[in-house]
């Protein structure tokens, strides 16, 4: 059974298929770095994906293998970037407070702050 264990969803300011692309290769030559992992955190893999409107990525956290981050884009009207909303589930044990918390605060600092001012805001 998979387990919803937190979303948000917020603005981004590049057009949804340039965020897309951020998401599917985060480390694509040429572009600006944003993904900074923790010593604790490895490299995601994508599981799934459909351009320029759905990213899926295997777990940061090595010692939570079931979880997955989906990510969902919407387009808006040129020049108006997108919407983007993450969602962490899992396959896995539910974790508890502390580490959900955590969870939730690190992949909202990692898309809604890093990923945002990689494209300049």
């Amino acid at each position: 059974m998979v387990h919803e264990l937190g979303s948000r969803l917020r603005s981004q300011p590049a057009p949804a298929h340039i965020v897309w692309r951020s998401l599917n290769d985060p480390y694509e030559a040429g572009s600006r770095p944003w993904l900074e992992l923790r010593d604790d955190e490895v490299p995601p893999r994508v599981v799934a994906g459909n351009a320029p409107v759905l990213v899926v990525w295997s777990s940061l956290w090595p010692h939570r293998p079931l979880d997955r981050i989906r990510f969902d884009l919407t387009p808006q009207p040129p020049g108006q970037g997108c919407t983007l909303r993450w969602t962490l589930t899992t396959d896995g044990d539910l974790p508890g407070e502390s580490t959900l918390g955590y969870l939730r605060h690190r992949l909202n600092y990692l898309i809604n702050d890093r990923l945002r001012l990689s494209y300049g805001q």
